[in-house]
């Protein structure tokens, strides 16, 4: 874990961020839910961690909130206030969720943040229908906020999060040898359409809505995707080797569930003959702590934190290209080393 926290560390006062900016934000998100039909209210609801089933108050992590967020202080960076960032943060959190309940389904996750998944608290069917509502939903709430330009670019970020799902489900069809296994830069890709796209168009659609340059709305898109690269590498890191009382996972869980993660796909491009060994052991699935020591062995482990690094160097290199507002640019890349530190 050393090396990890070497590579990427949160200021105290990140949290404190994302408290304020879900403070700021939360009104006009439950304001958007309750326009929904009620039984499609209740599901959207529990998916945040408002309700239980039926309707219930509750009190649930429904996430960091990292996206409204990003809204939110790509705003505040462009000299505007943060509140001219919320509908940009209220429509990539819809989208965010969507995402969610959508990707639950298809991966037949039962359990999320300590509770059930929507598909299994209400069934299918209804957990389709909630995340299509939410999809449409933010498009309605961006479109009458802020217009075509910023509705188009909610639109690139969706279809690269769709190319991104597609991907990851493709991945686990494919071999781990041979001329059809995953490329490390396949991977790259897929992590910066499913997990980058949205993080940058969150803080381009406020700096958007803030009447930032183009320049600048450009610079933190770039600046939110290679933050999504980076933060799939890291989360990959942990999902073998993290500390499972602060990533909340298994140890070598990810092996276990014989994941394509980036340490794995770069060990096994390794030219060692390790590397057939690895890919005997995963295609079994069985000896995670072998091939943990294996991939680590192969060089897997320091390749990741290596690219990890190469992402968190080019989101600085985003950001200092343009102008930002001094206090919310600090606390833009306070926010962002804290994603990267912790998982979401």
């Amino acid at each position: 874990m050393t090396a990890l926290h070497s590579v990427l560390r949160a200021p105290a006062d990140a949290p404190q961020v994302l408290v304020r900016c879900r403070e700021l934000v939360r009104p006009a998100l439950v304001e958007a839910v309750g326009r929904l039909h009620p039984w499609v209210s209740e599901m959207a609801a529990y998916s945040f961690g408002w309700c239980e089933v039926g309707g219930a108050p509750a009190v649930a992590s429904g996430g960091k909130g990292v996206r409204q967020a990003l809204a939110v202080l790509g705003a505040e960076a462009a000299g505007a206030p943060g509140a001219a960032g919320v509908p940009a943060a209220v429509a990539v959190e819809l989208v965010h969720v969507f995402s969610l309940l959508h990707d639950d389904i298809m991966d037949g996750d039962a359990a999320r943040r300590g509770r059930p998944t929507v598909w299994k608290a209400y069934g299918t069917g209804p957990a389709v229908l909630a995340g299509d509502a939410l999809f449409a939903l933010a498009v309605e709430t961006l479109a009458a906020a802020a217009g075509p330009q910023a509705v188009r670019v909610l639109s690139v970020a969706l279809g690269d999060l769709v190319r991104g799902q597609a991907d990851d489900l493709l991945f686990a069809t494919r071999p781990w040898t041979g001329p059809e296994r995953v490329r490390p830069r396949e991977y790259r890709a897929m992590a910066e359409h499913k997990t980058g796209a949205l993080l940058g168009c969150a803080a381009a659609l406020g700096a958007l809505l803030g009447g930032a340059p183009p320049a600048t709305v450009t610079a933190l898109d770039r600046a939110g995707r290679h933050l999504g690269i980076a933060f799939q590498i890291v989360d990959d890191v942990l999902g073998i080797w993290g500390d499972p009382e602060v990533t909340g996972k298994p140890v070598h869980g990810d092996l276990r569930e014989r994941k394509k993660t980036y340490p794995v796909l770069a060990a096994l491009d390794s030219p060692s003959p390790g590397a057939r060994r690895l890919a005997a052991l995963l295609d079994r699935g069985d000896a995670p702590e072998e091939a943990a020591a294996l991939i680590e062995a192969l060089g897997g482990r320091a390749g990741a934190l290596a690219e990890a690094r190469r992402h968190t160097d080019a989101v600085e290199t985003a950001l200092a290209e343009v102008s930002l507002e001094v206090r919310a640019g600090e606390e833009l890349r306070a926010l962002l080393d804290d994603l990267l530190r912790r998982d979401m």
